[in-house]
């Protein structure tokens, strides 16, 4: 539902009628008449003084600055069966008749305000009717402060101030019309705006006037600095990571690069098995992996300005089909090698023992044959 269209036509009846008494005349009352809607213009914008009540089968409009129409008060006339306009003493170059009988004011100033005279030659008889116009100013647009430019996220308030003489103040933020609520608060008189908890949408604050209804002024956007993050933090590389772990190969080339949202942008470090590490930046190349580099890597990132610090980690670790063959870092060995070479120290196990029996017995024998 609009509310403004009745609160307007309110409005403009009470400046018609102060116009009509500070101009010391009064509506004509005749079957012609002037709308009362249209005797208000804008300084800057164009005036229509809309004529009604008109009959089809007019000779002539003319329109006359003041309460009466003399030839010397003609601004412009305008006879339909022969479509010609004429001017009269009063025209300024701004003003025309249209084919219905208005008359239309370019660029209305300041001093266009008084009584029009219209005129309707119909042939047998003529009508007249008499409006008093009002030129009114739009004011400047209203000045905007914050007692802040630069604040942190869900941290700082800010408050905002609306400078104007009008009494209808309207707020705005991110270009959005807002209201008290729970995070942000109207004053009473409607000139300052209160902001409890400022987040990351809160960019742009403006106020709006409407001392005229339909013509509103808005002030220039107050951009704010908003600081916020790190969040949203996101590891990638170039190997698969499963339930934290990267698998990759010995001697393989591994990139890293850690990303989050901040403002401002936010400072990178690394640490591996919990020491940090002398490269910095968003991004870590290992050319060729080593048994020295793998473990436990983690990604730190932090914001100076809001002091908010965040991480992400995950462990490097030799891939699966190198880990089977492996029995240390420099000695590599099959299953069926190491099957045969136990089989081989086995045998050779029981040929020793059975050489040293051997010794033993004869040993013995050789003793027992010199006792005798």
């Amino acid at each position: 539902m609009d509310l403004s269209r009745p609160r307007c036509r309110h409005w403009r009846e009470l400046v018609l009628l102060a116009s009509l008494l500070a101009c010391g005349t009064r509506q004509a009352y005749s079957q012609i008449s002037i709308d009362p809607e249209s005797l208000l213009g804008i300084k800057g914008f164009r005036t229509v003084l809309v004529l009604q009540n008109v009959t089809q089968d007019v000779q002539e409009y003319s329109w006359h600055r003041g309460a009466n129409d003399t030839a010397e008060n003609m601004i412009v006339s305008y006879k339909p069966p022969s479509d010609t306009w004429q001017s009269g003493p009063m025209f300024s170059g701004r003003e025309n008749v249209t084919r219905t009988g208005s008359l239309v004011i370019r660029r209305s100033a300041l001093n266009d305000t008084g009584n029009y005279t219209a005129r309707v030659d119909l042939g047998n008889r003529t009508e007249k009717a008499t409006g008093c116009l009002s030129i009114q100013e739009l004011e400047k647009k209203p000045d905007i402060w914050a007692n802040a430019s630069s604040v942190v996220e869900y941290m700082d308030p800010v408050a905002a101030i609306c400078y104007t003489n009008a009494t209808n103040v309207n707020w705005y933020v991110e270009y959005t019309r807002v209201s008290s609520n729970d995070r942000m608060t109207v004053s009473p008189d409607l000139k300052t705006l209160i902001i409890h908890r400022v987040s990351r949408y809160d960019r742009t604050l403006q106020c709006e006037t409407e001392s005229i209804p339909e013509f509103p002024r808005r002030s220039e956007p107050l951009s704010l600095s908003v600081d916020y993050g790190p969040d949203k933090v996101q590891l990638r590389t170039s190997h698969i990571i499963l339930n934290g772990i990267l698998s990759a190969k010995i001697g393989s080339e591994v990139h890293m690069e850690c990303n989050a949202i901040s403002r401002p942008s936010p400072k990178y470090h690394w640490t591996h098995n919990g020491s940090l590490v002398s490269l910095s930046g968003a991004k870590i190349i290992l050319p060729s992996l080593s048994w020295e580099q793998m473990g436990r890597y983690r990604c730190i990132v932090e914001n100076p300005m809001t002091q908010l610090t965040m991480y992400r980690e995950f462990q490097i670790q030799v891939h699966r089909s190198e880990h089977s063959h492996v029995v240390n870092r420099g000695f590599y060995i099959s299953g069926a090698k190491v099957v045969w070479l136990i089989v081989i120290t086995v045998l050779s196990s029981i040929y020793l023992c059975g050489i040293l029996i051997y010794i033993l017995i004869s040993h013995l024998s050789t003793r027992r044959q010199r006792g005798t």
